[in-house]
């Protein structure tokens, strides 16, 4: 299959170092199978940051998937559980590390940060933030590349 990655800098090898803490799957390199839905992503970062917009492009086996040689999580849709998993990688109070290879579900709003502050508190349940939490331009979803493992199965093309 093949999945992209949109950034504001071009490169040759994937560097999880690079990757920042704190993101929906954690700390990842993140990935879609819709060029469409992260160009946006690699845009914005370029605004913010400077750089010039680029798309990767890689190749992967998905057998990878399913045949055990990478611990999987994944997420079909918004549960939960993945509002709960989001919580527990996006909440700067807590130190999370879940031990997945390559973790797959949908992308969260990017209104994150004070939805959590809302949980947090209790100022909202989590059937509210499980429903505040999801993007609003529609379910998109988000392979997370966590470990060098997973990363070494992605051929850049």
């Amino acid at each position: 299959m093949k999945l992209y990655h949109s950034s504001n800098c071009d490169f040759q090898t994937v560097d999880l170092e690079a990757s920042k803490p704190n993101k929906d799957f954690g700390k990842a390199f993140y990935v879609s199978e819709k060029a469409a839905e992260i160009e946006p992503v690699g845009k914005a970062k370029v605004l913010l940051q400077g750089g010039k917009y680029a798309l990767h492009t890689f190749d992967f086996d998905d057998k990878c998937l399913t045949d055990g040689s990478l611990k999987v999580k994944k997420f079909e849709g918004y549960t939960k559980e993945w509002a709960e998993f989001i919580f527990a990688n996006r909440d700067h109070k807590q130190d999370f590390h879940h031990d997945y290879d390559v973790v797959y579900g949908p992308i969260a709003n990017d209104n994150v940060g004070e939805q959590i502050r809302k949980f947090r508190s209790l100022r909202i349940p989590l059937d509210q933030f499980l429903e505040e939490l999801k993007y609003a331009k529609g379910i998109t979803f988000q392979y997370a590349f966590c470990t060098q493992k997973a990363v070494d199965k992605l051929k850049k093309l």
